[in-house]
């Protein structure tokens, strides 16, 4: 693996910290758990949203402000376990493929050279 890859996609390690907790989701937990989740995982999505804008990436914005707010703590939005299993995954899939995409960009174009 390229040394380069973390300074070229710095949000892999909050997206593979947050596919991990949504897999995690999959097992039989006490409630805290969820709780804990739903910060995290929204926190997380709402600093990877704030830097796809940063990046001019609007669709990731997007998408990842959608996903904090799906799993907002505040508000809880409530749905059947089996959904929130089919959320989970889903999230967790598109967090570390979202975030293996999103490159930052050159800081000038000396550097991409």
């Amino acid at each position: 693996m390229n040394e380069n890859v973390l300074e070229k996609r710095p949000l892999l390690i909050p997206a593979v910290i947050a596919a991990l907790i949504l897999f995690g989701a999959l097992i039989q937990w006490p409630f805290g758990y969820y709780q804990l989740l739903r910060f995290i995982v929204s926190g997380i999505s709402i600093f990877l949203a704030f830097m796809a804008y940063r990046w001019q990436k609007l669709w990731a914005a997007w998408l990842f402000g959608f996903i904090a707010i799906l799993f907002n703590p505040l508000i809880p939005i409530p749905l059947p376990k089996y959904v929130w299993h089919t959320i989970d995954v889903t999230c967790a899939f598109l967090f570390v493929a979202i975030a293996s995409i999103l490159k930052k960009p050159a800081e000038n174009k000396a550097e991409e050279a």
